[in-house]
């Protein structure tokens, strides 16, 4: 298939997915999302097993799914998530959006764990959003003082992330351009 005809093919293909996720109920969505994240996190630690008892330990954690797209100068990705409060079992659910420029083709679907040692790392995360700057692509690390977060990349002080690619754990999470925040319509009372 030639470059002019990927282009075109690879945005119809995300609309085409935007227009049926809009059409589900808030309840459709919800269970879409506590299934992902079941299913991310089961993922980790099949990949990781060690991964588990970073987040059954943390302060609490999210979980997101994300589908990008590069058409030759511009990339865009959006996704889903949920972040959890460790202590208090509440959920939040949440939304990501980025953009991005470079030359490429392609379609990029990965998952995002983000882990929270504390309580103030978390809120912030839930209550402000996180956005990511160019600098936030963080080479994995294998060890902090204290506690060890193997595969995982330490992105802000507290904040660790593991990013899951269809190759397994990524060695570099790339978070550049990214803005994570809450999904009002689901998070209503």
């Amino acid at each position: 298939m030639k470059l002019t005809m990927v282009a075109p093919v690879l945005t119809v293909t995300l609309l085409a997915g935007s227009a049926m996720r809009a059409k589900e109920t808030n309840q459709q969505k919800s269970d879409a999302i506590q299934k992902m994240a079941t299913d991310t996190l089961n993922n980790l630690y099949q990949i990781h097993p060690a991964a588990r008892a970073d987040v059954q330990k943390s302060a609490g954690y999210a979980v997101f799914d994300n589908m990008g797209v590069h058409l030759l100068l511009v990339s865009t990705a959006r996704g889903s998530g949920l972040a959890v409060n460790s202590k208090t079992k509440q959920d939040t659910y949440m939304k990501m959006i980025s953009a991005g420029a470079g030359l490429g083709v392609g379609v990029k679907d990965y998952r995002v764990v983000f882990v929270f040692e504390n309580q103030n790392s978390l809120a912030h995360f839930i209550d402000s959003g996180w956005e990511g700057s160019a600098q936030a692509d963080a080479a994995a690390k294998t060890n902090k003082e204290g506690q060890a977060y193997s595969g995982a990349s330490e992105i802000a002080p507290g904040v660790w992330v593991y990013q899951i690619t269809k190759e397994g754990l990524a060695p570099q999470v790339t978070l550049q351009g990214t803005k994570y925040y809450k999904e009002d319509s689901l998070n209503q009372p």
